[in-house]
C-alpha cells in the first residue's frame, strides 16, 4: 500500500491518487538520475565546504549518493510513481541509506534549480555524443567524395536538370551542412553549460552557499547572474531544439535525395539488401525504409521545438509547472537525431551503390550543357544576354528536331553564329562542363580536391 505523503504541516491530506499520477514525472525523469546524483554530490560537497553541514556529514552523503548511482545501474534501484520524481525518489533512497543526515542534502537548494542543474548536465554530454554523431557522418561523405570526384551527376534547379556536376561537390555540399551543425552545436553547448545550482526556488538562499564551487566542480563555465533567470531560463532547450530541428532538415533534404535517386524513374542507386526492406505483396520492390524514415520523424523533432516554444511564451518569472514538459521532447529529440545520424551513416556507408553508367548516361540527355555555350559565345565578345537568346532559340529548335546540342553539326553552329568552332564540342562535353567551374566553391575538379583537403582540415 502507498503511503500518503503530504507536503508539509500546511497540507492535511495527500493527493489525489489520479492526481499523484498526473503531476508525477518519475516516468521520464529517472533518465536524468545520474545526472542528478552527480549534481547532488557537488551540493554536498559544496555544503560541507563552506561549514553549512559538517564533512563527516558531506562524505556520507556523497558516498550515499554513489551507492544509490551502483544501485541504479544494477538494476536494483527502480523508483515508482509513488516517488513522483527522480529528485525525491534519490533523496528518500539516501535516507534510507545514511539515516537523518540525508534530510540535509536538500539544504539550500530548491527543486528548481536542481531539475535545471540536472537537464543541463544530461544535455551537455548528449550535445558532446551528437556532433560526434555528425563527424562519423561527416567522414563517410568525405570519403565517397573522394571517391567520386570526377563521377558526374546532374545538378538541379526547381528538380529540372540545370547543369552537370562532380558527385563529390554535391556530397560536400552535405559535408557542409553536417560542418554547421556540428559548430552551431558547440555554440548551443556554451549557453547549456551555465549553472543554476544554488539560485534555490527563485530568490537565492540565505545560507553561505558558494555557486563558483559547485559550477567548477560540475565544469561548468560560469553561473547564471540572477536567480529568477536562473532557475526559469529554458533557451537553452528551445537552442538545442532548433539545432536538432536543423540537422533534421539537412538529414531529411539527403533522405529525398536518396528516395528519389533509387527510384526507376532516376535509377542513379542502388539499394542494397542490408538497408532496404520489400513489399509484402509485390516481390519485386525494394523500399528506401531508411530515408523514408529519417523524413518522417523530422516532424516529431520540429514538434518538440513548437511545443518548448509554446511552453514558454506566456510563462511569468520564474519557476513554473509548465517546465515539467520540457524533458520528454528534449529526451526524444536526442534520441531520435542519434538514431537517424546513425542510420544515415550506416545507409551511405554501406547501404548505397552509385550506378556509375548510369550516371555517365544521364548527364549526356539533356540541354544542360546550354549556359556553356552562352559563355562560349560571351568569351568571344557576344553580350551574355544575347548569347543567352541566341542559345535559347537553338534549344528550341534542337528539341523540335528530337537533337541535343553536342548532336549539331559545325555548319549548324556556324549558321547560328560564326564564331562557333570546332572547339565548341570538346567546351560543350559533360566533363569539360564540370571541369570549367573552376570559381572558388564551384564544381570543377581543382576545386573539389582543394575541398577535399579544406575538409580534412575541418574534420581534424
Amino acid at each position: 500500500m502507498t503511503e500518503k505523503v503530504t507536503w508539509s504541516q500546511r497540507f492535511e491530506s495527500a493527493l489525489h491518487p489520479a492526481i499523484a499520477r498526473f503531476n508525477a514525472s518519475i516516468s521520464f525523469d529517472i533518465e536524468l538520475i545520474e545526472y542528478d546524483i552527480t549534481g547532488s554530490q557537488a551540493h554536498a560537497k559544496m555544503l560541507a565546504h563552506t561549514g553549512i553541514i559538517s564533512p563527516e556529514e558531506g562524505e556520507k552523503l556523497v558516498t550515499g549518493l554513489e551507492q544509490i548511482r551502483q544501485e541504479y545501474q544494477q538494476g536494483q534501484f527502480q523508483p515508482g510513481i509513488d516517488a513522483e520524481d527522480v529528485h525525491f525518489a534519490v533523496e528518500k533512497r539516501l535516507t534510507e541509506i545514511v539515516g537523518d543526515v540525508g534530510k540535509k542534502l536538500h539544504t539550500a537548494r530548491s527543486r528548481n534549480d536542481q531539475v535545471g542543474t540536472d537537464t543541463r548536465l544530461y544535455l551537455r554530454e548528449q550535445i558532446t555524443q551528437i556532433r560526434q554523431y555528425l563527424r562519423e557522418f561527416q567522414t563517410v561523405l568525405l570519403e565517397i567524395a573522394e571517391q567520386n570526384v570526377e563521377t558526374l551527376i546532374p545538378g538541379y534547379t526547381h528538380l529540372q536538370r540545370a547543369q552537370p556536376v562532380s558527385l563529390a561537390h554535391h556530397l560536400l555540399a552535405y559535408f557542409q551542412m553536417a560542418q554547421r551543425d556540428w559548430e552551431r552545436l558547440g555554440d548551443v553547448y556554451k549557453r547549456v553549460n551555465i549553472s543554476p545550482l544554488g539560485c534555490g526556488a527563485l530568490a537565492g538562499t540565505t545560507f553561505p552557499i558558494d555557486r563558483h564551487y559547485t559550477a567548477k566542480l560540475l565544469d561548468f563555465d560560469s553561473i547564471y547572474a540572477n536567480s529568477l533567470d536562473g532557475v526559469s531560463d529554458r533557451d537553452f532547450a528551445i537552442e538545442f531544439l532548433s539545432a536538432a530541428s536543423i540537422i533534421m532538415v539537412h538529414l531529411s533534404r539527403l533522405s529525398e535525395e536518396v528516395i528519389l535517386w533509387s527510384s526507376e524513374e532516376f535509377r542513379f542507386v542502388t539499394l542494397k539488401d542490408s538497408c532496404a526492406t520489400g513489399s509484402s505483396i509485390m516481390p519485386q520492390k525494394k523500399n528506401p525504409d531508411v530515408p523514408e524514415l529519417v523524413r518522417g520523424k523530422t516532424g516529431r523533432v520540429f514538434g518538440h521545438l513548437q511545443a518548448m516554444l509554446v511552453i514558454m511564451k506566456g510563462l511569468p518569472l520564474a519557476y513554473n509547472k509548465d517546465l515539467q514538459e520540457d524533458k520528454e521532447g528534449i529526451f526524444d529529440s536526442v534520441n531520435t537525431v542519434k538514431a537517424c545520424l546513425e542510420a544515415m551513416t550506416i545507409l551511405m556507408k554501406e547501404g548505397l551503390e552509385f550506378r556509375h553508367q548510369r550516371l555517365a548516361a544521364a548527364v549526356t540527355e539533356d540541354f544542360s550543357n546550354a549556359t556553356d555555350v552562352a559563355d562560349y559565345l560571351a568569351a568571344r565578345g557576344v553580350p551574355f544576354r544575347e548569347a543567352y537568346n541566341l542559345v535559347g532559340k537553338v534549344v528550341k529548335t534542337s528539341i523540335a528536331a528530337g537533337k541535343l546540342l553536342k548532336d549539331l553539326t559545325i555548319e549548324e553552329w556556324q549558321q547560328i553564329h560564326p564564331a562557333f568552332e570546332a572547339d565548341i564540342y570538346a567546351a560543350i562535353s559533360p566533363r569539360q562542363v564540370v571541369a570549367a567551374r573552376n570559381s572558388y566553391g564551384g564544381t570543377g575538379f581543382d576545386q573539389i580536391q582543394q575541398a577535399i583537403l579544406s575538409a580534412h582540415t575541418q574534420l581534424s
